[in-house]
């Protein structure tokens, strides 16, 4: 093999290695959120409405990926608000949604699990 080729080998590897988990397993991680109870309030696609024709309660999950994607601590941030719950006073998805908060989700689901969920959700391509 040769130098250069023994490189890219290399990064692909490394790239392989360090690629999140959750990109891979659209399946698991929608088995999880409903597990969870995470698509009462969301889905994964923007536009869908309720049965009352409101928005749904909370921000679509591709919405959510276009607006923290990129964004440094973004998982840190949105895990903790999963875990935790939102402020009411404070949304930013007002007018967009039906709920203004969210209630704290920590015994509905683990830690881990909440940050490979918001990966998974910061992975989403728009639509």
């Amino acid at each position: 093999m040769k130098r250069k080729e023994i490189a890219a080998f290399t990064l692909a590897v490394c790239a392989w290695v360090a690629a999140p988990a959750w990109a891979a397993d659209d399946a698991a991680m929608l088995k999880l959120a409903v597990s969870s109870g995470c698509m009462t309030c969301h889905h994964v696609d923007p536009g869908a409405k309720g049965p009352d024709g409101l928005p749904p309660i909370g921000p679509a999950w591709r919405d959510v990926a276009g607006r923290y994607r990129g964004k440094t601590g973004a998982i840190d941030q949105l895990t903790r608000t999963v875990m935790t719950g939102s402020n009411p006073y404070a949304s930013h998805w007002k007018g967009r949604v039906s709920g203004l908060a969210m209630p704290p989700n920590e015994v509905a689901i683990s830690e881990a699990e909440a940050r490979a969920l918001v990966g998974w959700i910061l992975a989403l391509r728009p639509t």
